[in-house]
């Protein structure tokens, strides 16, 4: 055997789901599923309010395709290119990873030696369970931490590490401090050094470069307003990577080719280390989905104004990755891939973005137009009328409470204060929208109905930690600041 076959027979061995009969009868040309691509993104963009994007397809093991659509800066109206540099965000992680898995197959860190007898970690030494986690554990999600620890807060373990998945880019952290004291470099030049510059990433790179101030994307809010372009001079391995579609793609492919890793060693990376939902698991560094078109790894990422998704099929040879400068993003994604790489994509079902073409998001949608062009008296009667016209999944709790956060935002404080109240009369057994109302009334400046209706909130639910936080920070306002405006 030779070739991806030979590579890849200790996966299919270990577990490695063959690609059956819809894989086959998707192996189109990768041209045709270009021109589908090329054909369709425009409007899916128009639909989903995507400021822009860009994509590269991994075929046979090359990257074979990319592209950007739309535009970079709205303000100036450039366009995005296949050079054009993203915000990474979560795609970070299985990069990291790899430099990560190189340092084991060199023999420099071990999997299961707990982390601490590496670099002990003042942040959380005050819970002697973090001397159980391990890079196996960090790169599995399961250490026991917090996504991210509160602003201000501590870091805490919240479950046993290493008996289940709980998404974390904390761990991440940690474990690069762990990597920078073994090699004794900043972490962004290590990646650099170890996988950037071997798979020819020439536009990547943890830190923000002065080079990429001429392409690069701008982000995006949903309301399409202009976020703010964060430049980091400190590495964070779980989200500050900057890279182009092309750049990645170059490292899909080499995961598919075997490159710079051992047999071994992609194999252990692409077995399931825990459980994630129905036919989703964690490998190390990937998210992992098996379908009746084999095994697939992926992954995703959510920073403000920009989303990313990657998926690649190593058996079929076959991998997309795309992204888009807008917190819209992710609406088009599932799209995309149907036309990309087809099959179903239970990773991405799990994460549960709403599609561009949703109920929700169309009524949302109607709404925010009224309400911005006729009034917020107008909206209210149109979300009874649309109540009556549309399917009743469309008014869903969170669709209000969305609305009311997008009008904020804008500064249309009383608009979304009574999108809040007609959420509360829609839902009154909900704690989330009388936590969302007090928001409201504390940007207005109307404390005492802040404190009002954090306290239904924190009734409803004892467990509330950000409606007991903003009560605890309301009560200590002065007295002369409670009366009502």
């Amino acid at each position: 055997m030779t070739g991806i076959v030979a590579r890849f027979t200790g996966l299919l061995c270990s577990g490695f789901l063959v690609a059956g009969p819809a894989a086959v009868a998707q192996e189109r040309d990768w041209q045709t599923r270009v021109s589908e691509l090329e054909r369709s993104i425009p409007a899916l963009m128009d639909s989903g309010d995507v400021t822009g994007l860009a994509i590269a397809l991994v075929a046979d093991g090359e990257v074979v395709w990319s592209r950007g659509f739309g535009t970079r800066n709205a303000a100036t109206g450039e366009p995005v290119d296949e050079h054009t540099v993203f915000e990474a965000a979560s795609l970070s992680k299985p990069v990291f990873a790899r430099a990560v898995l190189q340092m084991v197959e060199r023999g420099e860190v071990n999997l299961d030696k707990p982390l601490w007898e590496y670099l002990p970690y003042e942040d959380i030494a005050h819970d002697e369970r973090y001397k159980r986690i391990t890079a196996r554990m960090v790169l599995s999600h399961t250490p026991g931490f917090p996504n991210w620890r509160p602003h201000g807060g501590k870091l805490t373990i919240d479950f046993e590490p290493g008996t289940k998945f709980s998404y974390s880019g904390e761990g991440f952290v940690y474990l690069q401090r762990v990597v920078e004291h073994l090699t004794g470099e900043p972490m962004d030049q290590f990646v650099a050094r170890t996988v950037l510059q071997p798979l020819g990433m020439t536009r990547s790179s943890f830190i923000w470069e002065a080079r990429f101030e001429s392409n690069v994307a701008m982000p995006y809010r949903s309301d399409g307003s202009a976020g703010h372009k964060s430049k980091p001079r400190r590495a964070n391995a779980a989200a500050s990577l900057h890279t182009t579609a092309p750049d990645f793609a170059r490292f899909m492919a080499a995961v598919v080719n075997g490159e710079g890793l051992g047999e071994q060693m992609i194999q252990a990376m692409l077995t399931p280390e825990s459980e994630v939902d129905s036919g989703v698991t964690w490998g190390l560094g990937w998210g992992l989905q098996d379908t009746e078109d084999g095994r697939a790894f992926w992954h995703w990422g959510h920073n403000t104004g920009y989303r990313a998704y990657t998926v690649t099929y190593p058996e079929r040879r076959l991998g997309v990755v795309m992204f888009t400068n807008s917190d819209n993003g992710m609406s088009i994604v599932q799209a995309i891939l149907s036309r990309a790489v087809g099959g179903s994509h239970p990773g991405f079902a799990w994460l549960d973005y709403e599609a561009h073409d949703a109920p929700t998001r169309l009524v949302r949608k109607a709404l925010e137009r009224t309400i911005r062009g006729q009034g917020i008296a107008a909206g209210i009667d149109r979300y009874y009328q649309l109540k009556q016209e549309s399917p009743a999944d469309a008014f869903e709790e969170s669709m209000l409470n969305t609305l009311g956060y997008s009008l904020l935002r804008t500064r249309l404080v009383e608009e979304a204060i009574a999108v809040f109240k007609l959420n509360v009369r829609m839902y009154p057994d909900a704690f989330n929208t009388y936590d969302s109302l007090g928001e409201a009334y504390m940007v207005h400046g109307d404390t005492l109905l802040a404190i009002e209706n954090y306290e239904k909130s924190v009734k409803l639910n004892p467990e509330n930690t950000n409606g007991i936080r903003m009560l605890e920070r309301l009560r200590q306002e002065p007295e002369e600041n409670k009366e009502r405006p």
